[in-house]
């Protein structure tokens, strides 16, 4: 990963029904940080990471990608993102393996990840490699979800409440991986409850709804 990345949010806004949930929010995140948005419930932490990957228009203001609107080249924008979302996002009917190849072959960016290996970092048990996601544990199918950040070459991870379902080795998990990303050179956005532990990473805070 190189060191040259760097994504901004600058003047953002958000307006519901004539109501603005937030207004002139400006951040920058570069390589090895991490970016933890705070918030009550409905002041727009999960609209924001929207806005931040594309998929919602902020009212006013952009987000930047090394300097230009992600709109610009949203092409090579995408190719540096992995975004998991409050639900998991994984198809019940497949396998946890199927669903990671899936998510490769979608993607194209790493054809090579090996699944398997990525199942065991994530501390699935053997017996779950073919069984169908939909039989899992929420806290499982959490892991799965969480799988893909490993199986895509991102240098961008935007995660949405990622410790929903997870028990306390879950937790340290999700920890050991964000740790992980951002020593290797990588940048994650995140919105969550819980106090994260992340010893030797820079993390900052963005508090929404104030």
């Amino acid at each position: 990963m190189d060191d040259c990345s760097r994504v901004e949010g600058v003047g953002l806004a958000l307006a519901r029904n004539d109501r603005y949930v937030f207004t002139d929010l400006n951040f920058s995140l570069e390589a090895g940080q991490i970016l933890q948005v705070e918030g009550h419930n409905g002041s727009g932490k999960t609209t924001m990471l929207r806005i931040l990957c594309g998929l919602t228009l902020p009212s006013e203001g952009e987000v930047q990608w090394r300097g230009e609107n992600i709109r610009k080249n949203l092409a090579e924008y995408y190719a540096q993102l992995a975004y998991v979302g409050h639900a998991p996002g994984i198809k019940g009917e497949l396998t946890p393996l199927e669903n990671l190849d899936l998510a490769v072959r979608m993607d194209r960016r790493r054809e090579g990840a090996d699944a398997e290996k990525v199942l065991e970092r994530l501390q699935l048990p053997a017996f779950c490699d073919d069984v169908p996601c939909q039989s899992l544990s929420a806290g499982q199918r959490r892991r799965v979800a969480l799988g893909r950040l490993l199986m895509l070459d991102a240098r961008l991870w935007v995660l949405d409440e990622p410790f929903t379902a997870l028990d306390p080795a879950g937790r340290r998990l999700v920890e050991e991986l964000l740790s992980e990303h951002a020593h290797a050179g990588g940048m994650a956005v995140l919105t969550t409850h819980h106090v994260v532990n992340l010893d030797g990473c820079v993390v900052r805070q963005l508090q929404l709804g104030t």
